[in-house]
């Protein structure tokens, strides 16, 4: 295998004619492994429930777009993700796993894609080592199997990338129209992946600056001007939606310097890089220069460019936007990374020995102990409804549900609040009966006024009544309704902790008959 001039990168198309090596024989065993862990990792979390934001999905399939629920949270509608659990669901009907097999294929997509990269960034031999090393990234695996937007945007990422790449090597105009294609979809599936067109804009001009593109300037500026304008659209949306993202904040306290640092995936990058170094000392063989120029630029920005960005708006604006899932456009990145920091101490021959070890470590220690129905996030909304269920709700039994959404405040959040709404939509997806009574996401004069009016005629008047919802607002209110002068007395008990979930009955005291 030759060293490249780093002016004549290798064509991607001729990757995998160049890719054949000894090891070969090892191939079984690396399609072995991958199914073993992409069942344990991505396949058998897909049955358990929803959480809240899936829940979101669900609710915008079911009741479309222009639900008058929805007005109060724009930004949930600024993608176009939704046609994929539409079109599952017509085909297939509706169920978590329904909902969620989108997302895991376009994951997988993403892989293969980004892993033709890696043969063509960093080495030949890479792409099984990349895909390994992303296995290992809890973060990726989460979004291979959430019914969100994100393992689609990681996929379209995966293209625009795939493709700017062969347009730089061939300059063929189907590329550069695959390319914007791509490119103008990416901002549209999701609002916060702005960051990476800085990513794709200065790996096209780096290109251009070293002379290694086959595109001209005066093509890559008109391509660049094209999906530019493509792209006034969305960002008037997100200037439009600017203006108030504070009322949408989930994460209360500024982005912190830990997380900050947490984000690199350090440990991944350092331990393929000791690894390596150490499986070169031990059995020396023939290399191939480090990665460098052009290539080692599309993968440092793709590992960094979306934490920077992210970290510094939230830090300039005071409006926390620094969140794991809006980061996880920098997972491949940060395997690629990994991938990168190996090949500059790994044999040229022991790529796909060293992909082996990469996939026995992710079989046996990522994702814990194999278990037949693992939760795909902490939340037990199905399971809480059934014990729930199973104290015997009548009709008439009230059901007191603070909303997990942020936008349910005063005046937003009032008592009529019509349902179904998608501040309550796990009262539509996970039912429990009984008559619901709503409450907002944090306490106000009115929501005080409310539980105080309720307690005294409403919920004294029955035997019991149930609190169901995030394990914050149950306990929350759970103490407000403990003071309340109409239920001196009664008893108050836990149903269900579920993760995050919580349901707690309140219940008229046993008086011992008189004998």
């Amino acid at each position: 295998m030759h060293d490249l001039p780093a002016s004549s990168p290798l064509p991607i198309d001729d990757v995998w004619s160049r890719s054949v090596d000894a090891g070969n024989r090892y191939r079984w065993a690396l399609w072995a492994l991958l199914v073993v862990a992409i069942v344990k990792l991505w396949i058998l979390p897909l049955p358990s429930g929803f959480w809240v934001d899936e829940m979101v999905t669900a609710f915008v399939v079911h009741h479309g777009a222009s639900h008058p629920s929805l007005k109060v949270a724009p930004q949930l509608l600024a993608t176009n993700y939704y046609w994929l659990p539409w079109a599952a669901e017509r085909l297939f009907g509706f169920s978590e796993i329904v909902y969620r097999i989108p997302s895991t294929l376009a994951m997988g997509a993403a892989l293969v894609l980004i892993a033709r990269l890696a043969q063509r960034l960093i080495h030949p031999g890479a792409g099984w080592f990349f895909v390994f090393a992303a296995l290992t990234l809890p973060g990726l695996n989460y979004e291979a199997a959430d019914a969100r937007p994100y393992g689609l945007a990681t996929f379209i990422a995966a293209g625009a990338a795939l493709f700017l790449v062969r347009w730089m090597d061939r300059g063929r105009w189907i590329d550069a129209a695959a390319f914007v294609i791509f490119g103008a979809t990416l901002w549209r599936v999701h609002l916060m992946n702005w960051p990476f067109y800085a990513v794709l804009a200065g790996y096209a001009f780096l290109r251009l600056w070293r002379g290694e593109a086959a595109a001209g300037w005066k093509q890559t500026v008109a391509i660049f001007g094209m999906l530019a304008a493509t792209l006034v659209p969305v960002a008037l949306t997100a200037l439009h939606l600017l203006g108030e993202a504070k009322a949408h904040v989930i994460v209360p306290h500024p982005a912190t310097w830990r997380e900050f640092g947490g984000a690199f995936k350090f440990l991944l990058v350092a331990a393929a890089g000791v690894g390596a170094w150490l499986w070169g000392r031990a059995l020396p063989g023939p290399r191939r220069k480090s990665p460098a120029g052009s290539g080692l630029f599309l993968v440092a920005g793709w590992w960094m460019c979306q934490p920077v960005a992210l970290f510094a708006f939230s830090r300039f604006t005071g409006e926390n936007i620094f969140v794991p899932r809006y980061l996880s456009l920098s997972l491949p990145g940060a395997a690629l990374a990994a991938t990168a920091a190996a090949a500059c101490f790994l044999p040229a021959d022991a790529w796909k020995r060293a992909s082996l070890v990469m996939a026995a470590i992710v079989v046996i220690f990522i994702g814990g102990v194999p278990k037949l129905a693992p939760r795909h996030h902490n939340s037990g909304w199905r399971e809480t409804a059934a014990e729930i269920r199973a104290l015997g709700i009548r009709p008439d039994t009230p059901i007191l549900y603070p909303s997990p959404f942020i936008e349910a405040q005063s005046p937003v959040w009032h008592p009529n609040f019509e349902l179904p709404g998608f501040l309550y939509c796990h009262v539509e997806f996970y039912p429990v009966g009984g008559t619901p009574y709503l409450l907002p996401f944090v306490s106000s004069p009115d929501a005080e006024r409310y539980a105080s009016e309720i307690a005294s005629t409403s919920l004294a008047a029955e035997d019991k009544f149930v609190i169901y919802g995030s394990d914050v607002r149950v306990e929350y209110w759970e103490k407000a309704f403990s003071r309340q002068p109409g239920l001196a007395g009664w008893n108050a008990r836990q149903v269900a902790k579920i993760g995050d979930v919580e349901a707690v009955v309140f219940e008229r005291p046993v008086r011992a008959e008189k004998p």
